[in-house]
C-alpha cells in the first residue's frame, strides 16, 4: 500500500472474484455481485470481455501465464472461507471481525451474516475507498456494520475493537484473508494475542498464510519470484511466513488451537476437481482455522 491510496492487491482480489462470479452460474464457485463495482475502468472490461465466447477463454489464460495460481488459488480460497463462515453461522456465533476486510464483501453477501453484528477492520485508506463505493452500490450502509479503520503495523487490534463496541464475551468468528503476509512477525503476534486474549472461549480464527520458504528461497515454488516482484513493485511486499510444520506450536502458545491447514493444492482440487489436474503455482499459500482456548477473555 502505497500513502493514502487503497490496496493494489485488494483490488486484483476483487477482480478474480469478479470474473468467477461473471462465469455460468452451473461453473462458478460463488456469485459476489459487489465485486466489479471495486475496479477501476479498464479491468471492468476485462471482466465484460470474459464474458465474450472463444475470446473470454483468453481472459483467464493470460492471468494465469503471468501470476501462475494467483486466479485460481484466490477464487478456491474464497469459496473455502465462505463455507467456514457458513458453518460457524450456522453454529451460532454472534459477531464476524473481518480483519484487512478489503473489498470482501461477505458482510452483505453470505446469507445469515445480518443477523450478527460484522466488523470490518482495516487501514483507512482502504476503508475510505470501501465505504465510497458500496454506498453506490447499496445507496445505505447495513446497520450490521461496523467499519473500525486500523494500521495493524502501528494500533493494537484490542484497543481498536474497544472503541467499536466489540462484545468479548459473545462467540466470534474472525476472518484474516490475504493480509498476514503483509505484516511484520510483531504485528502478527499482536493480532493472535489479542484474538485470543480478548474473545469468548470457541470462538474462531480463519487465516491465510505462506510457506516461510516462499520467502527466504529455502523451498522452490513455481512462479514465486515472480509473484515477489510484482507486489514489491505494488508497494505491498511480503514480510512474514511461516513454516506450516511450526503452525500448531506457534499458535498454541498464543492461546490458539490449530483446527484445520490446508494449502492451495488441496483446496483447488477440493472446489475445482480436473480443472486443476494442470494447475501450477500458489502451492505456499494456505488457510488455517484455530480456535480459542481456554474459559473466556483473558488478559
Amino acid at each position: 500500500m502505497r500513502g493514502n491510496e487503497a490496496s493494489r492487491t485488494a483490488e486484483y482480489m476483487a477482480l478474480f472474484r469478479a470474473l468467477e462470479s461473471a462465469r455460468p452460474a452451473g461453473d462458478r464457485l460463488f456469485t459476489d455481485r459487489f465485486a466489479r463495482g471495486f475496479l477501476r475502468p479498464s479491468l471492468r472490461v476485462v471482466v465484460a470481455l470474459s464474458r465474450v465466447p472463444i475470446a473470454g477463454a483468453a481472459v483467464p489464460w493470460f492471468i494465469d501465464r503471468r501470476w501462475p495460481g494467483a486466479r485460481s488459488s484466490g477464487v478456491a480460497r474464497t469459496r473455502l472461507i465462505d463455507d467456514e463462515l457458513r458453518s460457524a453461522l450456522s453454529a451460532g456465533v454472534g459477531q464476524v471481525v473481518l480483519l484487512g476486510a478489503g473489498f470482501d464483501c461477505r458482510a452483505y453477501r453470505v446469507p445469515g451474516i445480518e443477523r450478527t453484528r460484522v466488523f470490518e477492520v482495516d487501514h483507512p485508506a482502504t476503508a475510505a475507498t470501501k465505504r465510497l463505493r458500496l454506498q453506490r452500490l447499496l445507496g445505505t450502509l447495513p446497520a450490521h456494520v461496523v467499519f473500525v479503520p486500523i494500521d495493524f503495523n502501528r494500533q493494537t487490534l484490542a484497543q481498536a475493537m474497544a472503541a467499536a463496541r466489540f462484545d468479548t464475551g459473545t462467540r466470534s468468528v474472525f476472518i484474516w484473508e490475504g493480509v498476514t503476509n503483509y505484516l511484520t512477525a510483531q504485528a502478527v503476534d499482536a493480532v493472535l494475542h489479542d484474538v485470543s486474549a480478548h474473545s469468548a472461549s470457541e470462538s474462531r480464527l480463519i487465516f491465510t498464510y505462506v510457506h516461510r520458504g516462499v520467502l527466504d528461497g529455502s523451498v522452490p515454488f513455481i512462479g514465486a519470484q515472480q509473484l515477489l516482484a510484482t507486489v514489491a513493485r505494488a508497494g505491498e511486499p511480503w514480510t512474514w511466513g511461516i513454516d506450516p510444520a511450526d503452525l500448531p506450536a506457534y499458535l498454541h502458545v498464543r492461546g490458539l488451537a490449530l483446527i484445520s491447514d490446508v494449502g492451495a493444492a488441496e483446496y483447488r482440487a477440493r472446489y475445482m476437481g480436473a480443472a486443476t489436474v494442470h494447475a501450477r503455482g500458489y502451492e505456499f499459500y494456505r488457510v488455517a482455522v484455530a480456535e480459542v482456548r481456554g474459559s473466556g477473555t483473558r488478559s
